[in-house]
């Protein structure tokens, strides 16, 4: 078999079929281009098997045993057993298991060729893999991202967790610790608090979530402090000890705190060490790979996608990527992703949902004396009523200009951020959205509402 035959060459050679890496190669199959996407685990990566897709339905599952909890509350008799983490586990595995499946039936259908193993890049636009060498008219590098520790903490799986291995737990702790209070751990502690342990969270940072509006934050952690979850801001890890049915961490001060587990979720490192990136003078800095707004790296032809790429790590990002890409390729000339547009969620009960500039940056960007907010609350929505929750929807506009940043706090805020996206994309100003009409009653009409306030017509809101 010689490189240049149709098993071993194709005008697009992917690494790695994460969501960056396989939304490249169905894009660019689509396009009429020959494709080769190389992967040493599963199609779908770390999103669709230990990342998004897994969490997502456990955090389904803690909101049904929250239901059940509460039950009484809306006159319905039912009462909570408990958590069993084995059926939760098959619930959470078969859909995975439907995705995987569709996602692999998807990528034969479009007659891309999938090379199982680990790949290292051996030359320009050059990959091998278990003594194979398979070469592309372009390389688009997409390999995702692993859970990072510290130094001093060993993660063993049992005691000690990243992500992955809480994923893989079969009961539910009594009691754990989270280090690190952003998106992942702040939806892993929302989940086991649902469950039934006690958790505490402990993040170094002034508050949760610290890439959110401070608003956002703040909302989040009085409804976690509601939910009986410990929360410690402003606080430093600095050692852990390990014994035989529990760990204790000791933070700044010199405070101790123990639990049965701990839930190391200090955010998630570049997969770009030892895959050869220096053989063709690809630029990295602290693993992540330098490319530009049209994720060219400094090789010749030569991509870069998703969670190995300075900014955000989140799944959407990189499918919007690697799209962009293969258009890219294929000379269709697209405009590249707006990153600021990219909407962000925290999964967790709460939910915490935003697109563009928190208030801070606004004020940064265009002055103090330019900005303008208002915040909605949720008190005066219909459907929130009818849901239980409080939060709101804070907008951020450009005086006399238009809408540059919208915040949500509350339930199911997630399904309101593609409105919001819209509005954000489309540089839209508070007198272009209030002519919309919102359906009665939905969350939507928090937006709605929001941006009547705004336009200086507030109609459910107390003066």
């Amino acid at each position: 078999m010689t490189q240049d035959s149709p098993s071993t060459h194709a005008d697009v050679l992917v690494l790695g079929a994460g969501s960056g890496g396989y939304a490249c190669a169905l894009r660019a199959a689509q396009l009429g281009l020959s494709v080769i996407l190389v992967e040493k685990d599963r199609l779908g990566g770390t999103c669709l098997h230990v990342g998004c897709i897994p969490t997502k339905a456990l955090l389904h599952a803690a909101e049904v045993a929250d239901y059940a909890r509460h039950a009484a509350s809306v006159g319905v008799r039912a009462t909570l057993e408990g958590i069993d983490m084995p059926a939760v586990n098959a619930y959470r595995d078969k859909v995975v298991g439907r995705l995987y499946k569709g996602l692999t039936g998807l990528i034969s259908s479009r007659g891309i060729t999938v090379v199982e193993g680990a790949g290292r890049v051996t030359g320009q636009r050059q990959v091998t893999v278990d003594g194979t060498t398979y070469t592309g008219e372009h390389l688009v590098l997409a390999t995702g991202s692993y859970a990072r520790s510290l130094p001093g903490i060993t993660p063993d799986g049992d005691r000690v967790l990243l992500s992955d291995h809480a994923l893989a737990l079969d009961e539910v702790p009594t009691s754990v610790v989270v280090l690190g209070g952003g998106v992942i751990g702040c939806e892993f502690a929302s989940v086991w608090a649902s469950f039934g342990a006690q958790v505490t969270i402990v993040e170094a940072l002034p508050r949760l979530v610290p890439g959110e509006d401070e608003a956002s934050s703040k909302a989040l952690e009085r409804a976690f402090s509601k939910r009986g979850i410990t929360v410690r801001t402003g606080t430093a890890y600095e050692s852990l000890k390990v014994g035989d049915g529990s760990v204790a961490l000791t933070v700044t001060g010199g405070e101790t705190i123990e639990a049965e587990r701990m839930l190391v979720a200090v955010g998630r490192g570049p997969s770009t060490d030892g895959i050869g990136l220096e053989t063709i003078g690809v630029e990295v800095d602290r693993g992540f790979v330098l490319a530009d707004d049209r994720c060219r790296t400094a090789a010749e032809k030569t991509y870069a996608v998703g969670d190995i790429v300075p900014g955000l790590q989140l799944a959407h990002r990189g499918f919007a990527q690697g799209i962009f890409v293969a258009e890219d390729i294929a000379g269709l000339e697209p405009e590249p992703v707006d990153e600021s547009a990219i909407p962000r969620v925290t999964y967790s009960h709460p939910e915490v949902a935003s697109v563009g500039f928190d208030e801070a940056a606004a004020v940064l960007a265009y002055g103090e004396d330019q900005v303008e907010t208002v915040t909605y609350d949720l008190g005066g929505n219909g459907k929130s009523q009818i849901l239980g929750t409080s939060g709101f929807v804070k907008l951020v506009r450009r005086t006399d200009g238009p809408v540059v940043g919208i915040h949500l706090v509350g339930e199911r805020v997630g399904e309101l951020v593609g409105e919001a996206q819209l509005i954000y994309g489309w540089e839209a100003h508070p007198e272009d959205v209030t002519p919309l009409v919102h359906a009665h009653p939905t969350q939507h009409e928090a937006l709605g509402e929001a941006h009547m306030a705004l336009a200086g017509k507030p109609l459910h809101a107390h003066a």
